[in-house]
């Protein structure tokens, strides 16, 4: 880079060649979900599975961001808006270059890795050459029986347009000749979602498969009788699902975003998938009817989706091919306790999820429902999974007359038709259901229990790092933290009255709230440690978050790191900042850690000159996190919290050399690797620690140091001494 070159007084912090971009950065994480896939030493059906993440997750990447993108480029826009100033133009071309990439790795892993190694376990998916005369007996009669009777094959002519296909669905083009008719026809077939993508085939040993669009192909003749089949082949499109809304045309927020659903099903396509054997003919044909470019067009080897292979993960038997099972643990707090109240009156209480278990959570709400003592139950929900006894604790607090207040964000992407039920569903039974602000998502993951005790009413509170989920809380990592301290009730009553009333933003005691002022909190306390470093006390900044793209942050961590700050990122997914740029970010360090669970705590460390504070909360370094969302992050003062989350949680993150990544100034990442140093993987460390009831330092003395000691950093030992007050 050219400002390797200069000196630090000459660089200016607004320079876009010192940023990375936002979309680019996320292929680059999700570069490492595939690299799971293509790692020997993880269990081959969870190769499987974080093949099939992968897929997913560039889908949606397609859908919201490039929709987005596209969205801007209708409208005339150019111009980059993030710190990179990347061209918008220029950003949807090595988008689709880095895709190809991807995408040809995941193919070449999947066919030359895990369909060998599955076939070397005894399960084949068999392709239409491998089928034996007994299989296609065998699928003939299942044809007929399961699959017939749901096809609807769909001529396209001047009669007959086009159909309006939904997002995503796997379907099969079609090109026909008819003896009385010249001219190509073509036709479209739906591979039916109703049936299982991978048809099971009678084997005597082991499992045989093959995919349900393979057979629809197969019998395509009895489903245009007296025509000829002249070729035909799978595709799949994607449409666009960003949308924004604006706060003077939303009058009934539900009804807006209910009508948004609808139209996302006839949305604009922003990708099509086909097959690479697809005749041309029929891949001009598919760009014509959706009016696409060729460079909108991705050929694959197939089978497309590969998302789809979620099934194979989940077949039954098989368990040797998965992670070993394990059980969250209970929280020694609370099992020892009378009851939940009683624990939380004891003393502030930490969960790590999923390591320690989230039906402390789930009794909390639904003790509050049964408790005759309760008289009021507020909290926000962001993600409440399919089946939630949460959802189901809250109707029945309802029915047993208790105020009842539920704030149900339905923009929370991807899960809207799911939220917009469960309004429906709370309303039904009672509960007061609000939605917030119109212009800004209310992600923040606060309960509030009000309780009638001999001394006077009492507030319980619940805040957390992730969402009110079951199903997520067991693949995800997370913080949740019960309190009954006045402050905390006071301020989370005075949220709840903000996001549900007129009220304007009190002055919080312990809560930090966005956007009202959370990110100049992040801006002063980088500050701070600027100045405690410049005044001989030592700087010191570990965060763990899941992005970094906001630039006002970036620029004073530069500033930080300018100054002597000693900076440790550990940031799962994007990250826009260049660690290591010489006279720009010298002492930063970033860290991905990708495993079993999907890292999603949030945590701020400031070194406070050896007075050092702990945050964590719902919030990343984003400018939608910080400006245009609302987010809670709050302090863990109780010490022996404290000294866990910074000796055990980050501590343990900063050591991981099995499944950790680090960032280049170039935005590639290399991952750790042990040497000659002992393994440390840190969620199986995490596993390990939750079976004792006890949390304690887990990491020697200096297992940190030598990692952070080659480049210029100061060892665990000094972290932990900051921790204890001395410098």
């Amino acid at each position: 880079m050219i400002i390797a070159h200069r000196t630090a007084s000459q660089i200016a912090l607004d320079d876009p060649q010192l940023y990375l971009n936002r979309e680019l950065s996320w292929l680059e994480f999700n570069r490492r979900v595939l690299a799971e896939a293509q790692d020997p030493t993880v269990p081959l059906l969870e190769r499987i599975k974080f093949s099939a993440i992968f897929a997913a997750n560039l889908d949606e990447f397609f859908m919201v961001r490039v929709g987005g993108i596209l969205q801007k480029l209708h409208a005339g826009v150019r111009a980059g808006w993030d710190a990179d100033r990347m061209p918008l133009l220029e950003q949807l071309r090595q988008i689709r270059r880095r895709t190809l990439e991807l995408l040809e790795e995941q193919y070449r892993v999947f066919h030359r890795d895990l369909l060998p190694a599955l076939q070397g376990q005894g399960v084949h998916i068999l392709t239409e050459a491998k089928l034996t005369e007994s299989d296609r007996r065998f699928l003939a009669a299942w044809f007929r029986k399961r699959i017939y009777p749901v096809l609807t094959p769909l001529a396209i002519d001047p009669g007959h347009p086009f159909p309006q296909l939904p997002n995503r669905s796997l379907n099969l083009v079609v090109l026909l000749r008819r003896r009385d008719v010249p001219e190509p026809l073509f036709a479209v077939v739906q591979v039916p979602p109703v049936v299982p993508r991978l048809v099971e085939l009678p084997c005597d040993s082991g499992s045989a498969f093959v995919f349900l669009e393979e057979v629809v192909r197969m019998y395509l003749p009895e489903l245009f009788l007296g025509m000829e089949v002249v070729a035909s082949g799978a595709f799949r499109i994607l449409r666009d699902r960003e949308y924004e809304l604006e706060d003077e045309a939303v009058e009934d927020l539900l009804k807006t975003i209910e009508e948004e659903l609808k139209r996302r099903r006839r949305s604009a396509p922003v990708r099509l998938d086909v097959e690479a054997s697809l005749p041309s003919v029929l891949i001009e044909f598919l760009e014509q009817v959706f009016d696409l470019d060729d460079q909108d067009v991705y050929r694959l080897p197939g089978p497309l989706d590969l998302s789809g292979m979620t099934a194979l993960y989940e077949l039954p038997g098989y368990e040797t091919l998965r992670d070993a099972p394990f059980v969250p643990q209970p929280v020694a707090e609370f099992t020892r306790a009378p009851n939940i109240w009683a624990a939380i009156r004891a003393r502030d209480i930490l969960v790590h999820h999923p390591y320690e278990s989230f039906s402390h959570v789930v009794d909390f709400i639904e003790s509050a429902a049964a408790d005759e003592r309760v008289l009021a139950i507020k909290m926000t929900l962001y993600r409440a999974g399919t089946d939630s006894p949460i959802i189901r604790a809250l109707q029945e607090a309802a029915d047993r007359g208790k105020q009842v207040t539920v704030l149900v964000e339905l923009k929370a992407r991807m899960d809207e038709e799911w939220n917009i039920r469960w309004a429906k569903e709370l309303e039904q039974s009672g509960v007061h259901v609000v939605f917030g602000f119109v212009m800004l998502k209310t992600h923040c993951k606060v309960a509030l229990v009000v309780r009638q005790e001999e001394d006077g009413l009492r507030r319980y509170v619940h805040l957390s790092t992730g969402n009110y989920n079951p199903q997520t809380a067991r693949v995800y990592t997370d913080l949740g933290f019960f309190t009954c301290r006045d402050d905390f009730g006071e301020d989370v009553s005075a949220l709840f009255n903000y996001l549900t009333g007129y009220s304007e933003a009190p002055r919080w005691r312990k809560l930090i709230v966005a956007p009202t002022h959370m990110l100049q909190f992040f801006l002063e306390r980088i500050e701070r440690e600027i100045a405690f470093q410049q005044q001989g006390l030592g700087g010191r900044i570990i965060a763990k978050v899941n992005a970094i793209v906001e630039p006002a942050v970036m620029k004073a961590l530069y500033r930080a790191s300018q100054a002597g700050v000693e900076i440790d990122l550990i940031c799962r997914g994007i990250c826009c900042l260049r660690p290591g740029v010489p006279g720009v970010s010298d002492r930063i360090r970033v860290i991905s850690i990708l495993d079993r669970f999907l890292e999603h705590s949030r945590v701020f460390y400031f070194g406070g000159g050896g007075n050092p504070e702990v945050f964590i909360g719902s919030a990343d370094w984003m400018d939608r996190n910080l400006k245009r969302r609302v987010e809670v992050v709050f302090p863990i003062e109780q010490e022996d919290l404290k000294k866990r989350l910074v000796e055990e949680v980050l501590a343990l993150c900063l050591a991981d050399n099995v499944k950790a990544w680090e960032m280049m100034p170039d935005g590639s990442y290399r991952r750790r690797s042990p040497e000659n140093q002992p393994k440390v993987r840190s969620q199986e460390r995490f596993l390990e620690l939750a079976k004792h009831e006890t949390h304690r330092p887990v990491l020697e003395p200096g297992i940190l140091a030598p990692a952070w000691s080659a480049r210029g950093g100061r060892g665990d030992a000094d972290l932990y001494h900051q921790h204890d007050g001395r410098t």
